[in-house]
């Protein structure tokens, strides 16, 4: 199984969380489109062409030894690219309050991950337990 470095997963983290910041001080459509530019090219590339991950590489040195799975990666991608496109599409529809609703989810989700709390994890765990046909015990 590929292994993603946790730092490069950290520093794509860190870019979510200051570009939404920066969306709720200017111009949201603007910022997040952009940001949502940045997610669907890293994931179209594997995360070679994410621009937070190429920052990441190119600042910071030395070698990490934590890792993500690949595939757990590529989901939290997937869900983040979801919010974003959900944010931009209320925010192209004038429905102001979901569109901070949906770019405050991945904000919080964001946040949340780099404090130690995988959202996206949980969640792919719900999903990988039902695909299995197994219950979900809270």
């Amino acid at each position: 199984m590929r292994e993603v470095p946790m730092r490069y997963v950290k520093a794509n983290q860190v870019g979510i969380v200051l570009c939404v910041l920066l969306s709720f001080l200017f111009n949201p459509p603007l910022i997040l489109g952009a940001l949502w530019i940045i997610q669907v090219v890293g994931l179209a590339s594997g995360g070679k062409l994410n621009l937070f991950v190429r920052i990441g590489k190119a600042v910071l040195k030395g070698k990490g030894t934590e890792t993500q799975a690949a595939e757990l990666q590529r989901f939290n991608n997937i869900l983040a690219v979801v919010f974003l496109s959900l944010a931009l599409i209320s925010f192209s529809l004038s429905w102001q309050v979901a569109g901070y609703l949906f770019s405050g989810m991945l904000l919080l989700a964001a946040s949340a991950a780099l404090l130690g709390y995988c959202v996206g994890c949980t969640v792919y765990f719900w999903y990988k337990q039902l695909r299995a046909g197994r219950r979900i015990g809270f």
